[in-house]
C-alpha cells in the first residue's frame, strides 16, 4: 500500500523544471559548438542509459528490477521514444533555430493537449478553473516569448516545437501508465535504452553527417565535453527520475501543468548566461508571473487524493482532479 504525497510530487516536478531549464541553455551552447541535434540526442540517451544501468545493478534488488515481459515492451518502447528520443531531439532542433523561450512556448502547449485528451479522449469532467489556468499559462508564455514580435520565425523550428508538444503529451500519458507497472529507476533506464537504440539507428542511417570534432572544443568558455556531461547527468538522469517519481504522487495532468514553470526559468537562465540576445523585457517578466499564476490556478483545481489508497485499488492508480467534479463548485 503506497501513500501519495502531493507536496513531495510538486517539489520533485519543480526541481526537475530547474534542471531542465538550465539544460536548455547548456544544450544550446553544445549546439553552437557544432554538434547536431541527433548527435546530442544520442549522447544524452546513451550516457543516461549507461548511468542508470549502473545504478540499477548497484541498488537493491539489483538486476532483477530490469526484468521485462513481452507485454511491457510496447509501453517501454513508446515511452522511451516519445519522452527520451523524439521530444529532446525536436526540442534541440527548435532551439537551434529559435530563441529558447519561443522554442519552449511551442513545446509547452503539451499540458493543454494532455488536459484535452483527459476531457475528450477519456471523457473526464473538468473544473472550469482548470481551463482558465491553462489559458492564463499559455498567454503568459506568449508574453515570455513575445510571439507577436517574431513574425519571421523559422518554419522548421516552429514545426519542430509544435511536434515536440504532441510527443511530450504522449510522454506524460504513457508515463502515468508506466509507473503503475514498474519502479521509477527501471522504467527510466529502459526508456533511455530505447532512446539510445533509436539514436544509434538514426546515426547509422545518417552516417557521415556531423563529425565529433566539436567535442574537443569550448563553447561559452566551457569545454564541450563538460557541457555534455551536464546534459547527461543533471539535464537527463536527475530530472527524468524526478518526473517519473512525481507521477507516483500526482496525476499526469498535474505534472504537465507544473512543468510549465520550466520556460520561465529557462528564459531567465538564458538571459543571464547568453546575454543580450535573450534578455528579458518588462512584458516578458509580467508574462512569467502570469504563467506561474496560471500554473497555481490549474494545479489547485485538483481534488485531494485519499491517503493511503484503498486496498482494492492498484498501488499507483491515477486519481485525477479531472475524474470527478467538485460538488462544492
Amino acid at each position: 500500500m503506497t501513500t501519495r504525497n502531493p507536496a513531495l510530487g510538486v517539489i520533485m516536478v519543480l526541481s526537475a523544471s530547474v534542471l531542465f531549464a538550465v539544460n536548455g541553455t547548456v544544450s544550446k551552447l553544445v549546439l553552437r559548438a557544432g554538434i547536431e541535434a541527433p548527435q546530442l540526442t544520442l549522447i544524452r540517451a546513451a550516457g543516461a542509459f549507461a548511468g542508470l544501468l549502473l545504478l540499477s545493478v548497484l541498488l537493491r534488488p539489483g538486476v532483477r528490477r530490469l526484468r521485462v515481459t513481452v507485454r511491457e515492451l510496447p509501453l517501454l518502447i513508446g515511452f522511451g521514444l516519445a519522452g527520451f528520443f523524439l521530444t529532446p531531439m525536436l526540442y534541440f532542433v527548435a532551439i537551434s533555430r529559435l530563441p529558447v523561450g519561443i522554442g519552449l512556448l511551442f513545446e509547452y502547449t503539451a499540458p493543454l493537449l494532455v488536459a484535452l485528451w483527459a476531457r475528450f479522449g477519456q471523457h473526464q469532467r473538468a473544473r472550469p478553473r482548470l481551463w482558465f489556468g491553462l489559458a492564463a499559462s499559455l498567454v503568459g508564455l506568449a508574453c515570455v516569448a513575445e510571439i507577436w514580435g517574431s513574425l519571421d520565425l523559422d518554419g522548421v523550428g516552429v514545426l519542430a516545437g509544435l511536434t515536440a508538444a504532441v510527443v511530450l503529451a504522449c510522454y506524460y500519458v504513457l508515463g502515468a501508465r508506466g509507473v503503475q507497472q514498474r519502479d521509477t529507476l527501471s522504467l527510466t533506464t529502459w526508456a533511455f535504452g530505447a532512446s539510445a537504440v533509436a539514436g544509434l539507428l538514426t546515426r547509422a542511417v545518417t552516417a557521415g553527417s556531423g563529425g565529433w570534432e566539436p567535442l574537443g572544443e569550448r563553447s561559452g568558455g566551457v569545454p564541450v565535453l563538460l557541457l555534455c556531461a551536464y546534459v547527461v547527468v543533471l539535464g537527463s538522469i536527475a530530472p527524468f527520475l524526478l518526473v517519473s517519481g512525481a507521477l507516483r504522487h500526482l496525476p499526469a495532468t498535474s505534472v504537465s501543468i507544473l512543468g510549465m514553470a520550466e520556460p520561465v526559468i529557462a528564459s531567465i537562465v538564458a538571459w543571464l548566461t547568453l546575454g543580450a540576445s535573450e534578455s528579458l523585457t518588462p512584458i516578458q517578466i509580467t508574462g512569467g508571473l502570469v504563467v506561474l499564476a496560471g500554473v497555481a490556478l490549474a494545479e489547485t483545481a485538483r481534488l485531494p487524493t485519499p491517503s493511503p489508497l484503498p486496498p482494492d485499488l492498484p498501488v499507483d492508480h491515477e486519481v485525477s482532479y479531472l475524474e470527478t467534479p467538485d460538488p462544492a463548485r
